[in-house]
């Protein structure tokens, strides 16, 4: 769990909204590697809200746990604003979530390439009534824990705006 006394705050914030609201949320992460169901689970009274968790770290995860196409995966990349979208909609379908969030990215210290560079972090959101969205960062290298420190913070401003629409 990332222990930062913003980021918790946030996700108290987060909970409450979203208990009020009767919605709940899935995640489904990748290069955070579950920090982001950490935070939220970190709140007491958040298992009202957070329906369920997949660390889908591998591609064979991405596909058998939320249904992410192989094909998918071999032609546009794990790191892909493609792969996010379909993250977040397949954890959407395998839950009984009204809201997924999905993260998948390179938080180094290797495995970036000049086309996907350490840093580059795509997220997915699908709400159950049919929203979708994507946002893409490139944090450059802020070194490991930096990188997922950021997305988390990004997936939980992707969870606050779902709630304002």
């Amino acid at each position: 769990m990332i222990d930062d006394t913003e980021l918790l705050g946030r996700a108290e914030a987060l909970i409450a909204a979203y208990a009020a609201a009767g919605h709940m949320i899935a995640t489904a992460e990748s290069c955070t590697g579950g920090l982001v169901a950490g935070l939220l689970t970190a709140v007491p009274g958040s298992s009202t809200v957070v329906e369920r968790g997949f660390v889908t770290y591998s591609n064979a995860a991405k596909a058998e746990a939320i249904g992410v196409p192989m094909e998918l995966i071999r032609t546009q990349g794990a790191v892909s604003e493609a792969v996010a979208r379909a993250m977040a909609s397949g954890a959407l379908a395998a839950s009984h979530a009204t809201v997924a969030v999905a993260i998948t990215g390179v938080a180094g210290p290797g495995g970036g390439s000049a086309e996907k560079p350490v840093g580059l972090v795509h997220f997915g959101l699908a709400l159950r009534d049919g929203g979708r969205r994507h946002l893409e960062r490139r944090y450059g290298d802020l070194g490991r824990a930096g990188i997922r420190r950021a997305a988390v913070a990004d997936a939980i401003g992707l969870l606050e705006g779902a709630l304002a629409d």
